[in-house]
């Protein structure tokens, strides 16, 4: 998480209104002297603001007339994306949306690493501080009120290390961009604990009983998981979709198991 700052937070909320369509592309934003009045601050900090929202990618400058908007949702990159991920939590309609095609690429993501690691033939052995990490889960999952988000983020690291020893670094990159943009929004962290954590870390370890047996899972065994697996992930929507859209508790840090 960025560090908070009077730049970042006008920056941020400035970036929401384009988010929220407030600001058409285009369009310019208001000028340092408009962001200066409006949020009482001196110029030069409101050329920061401005500096910051270009970094952003939500705007570029134009010489001459200021800072002109973007397009962000038809031209915004992954970077763009995350941003547009977070601002959007306050409207349901879009925020579910972005997170379904979130959840897509991660569940193809995932899949693919669990099921080439532990059908590789002849099989990889897992590395020590795969183990570990199992180790650390375990214990994550184990405390009384666990840490939702410091589950998940042992779990993305798990599936990083998969792919790295399958030499699969772009998907791996892939990965971390979808990480980010999860562990950044609460509601989104503990959407993919629709049930009690405790039960990530029976399946990897159950994965890692797999690993040292060397032998492979079966036909039926992989079928099974590839079901459950699916039916987990629409569960993960229906619990974001509830979070965000009312029907559920708002999350904040720290995160509080699910049951």
């Amino acid at each position: 998480m960025e560090p908070r700052t009077v730049v970042a937070d006008v920056a941020d909320e400035l970036a929401r209104r384009i988010t929220a369509g407030d600001y058409q592309p285009g369009k310019l934003v208001p000028s340092v002297r408009q962001v200066a009045e409006e949020f009482e601050m001196n110029r030069a900090t409101a050329q920061l603001v401005l500096g910051r929202l270009e970094s952003y990618g939500f705007v570029e400058a134009e010489r001459g007339k200021g800072f002109a908007i973007r397009d962000v949702w038809e031209t915004g990159g992954v970077d763009v994306y995350r941003r547009l991920f977070r601002f959007s939590i306050p409207m349901p309609d879009t925020a579910i949306e972005m997170f379904r095609d979130i959840v897509e690429v991660e569940r193809t993501l995932v899949l693919h690493a669990l099921l080439r690691y532990t059908s590789s033939a002849p099989p990889i052995a897992p590395p020590a501080e795969l183990k570990a990490g199992i180790g650390e889960l375990e214990l994550a999952a184990g405390q009384a009120v666990p840490d939702l988000r410091q589950i998940l983020h042992i779990e993305i690291m798990l599936v990083r290390r998969m792919l790295t020893a399958l030499g699969l670094p772009m998907q791996r990159a892939m990965l971390n961009s979808i990480g980010e943009m999860v562990l950044e929004v609460p509601e989104a962290v503990a959407a993919f604990f629709p049930s009690a954590p405790g039960l990530h870390a029976l399946l990897w370890r159950a994965l890692a009983a797999v690993w040292d047996s060397g032998a492979g899972p079966t036909e039926a065994q992989l079928d099974l998981f590839e079901n459950l697996f699916d039916a987990y992930h629409q569960r993960v929507i229906t619990r974001f979709t509830e979070l965000v859209g009312g029907v559920g508790e708002r999350v904040g840090e720290p995160c509080a198991a699910t049951a």
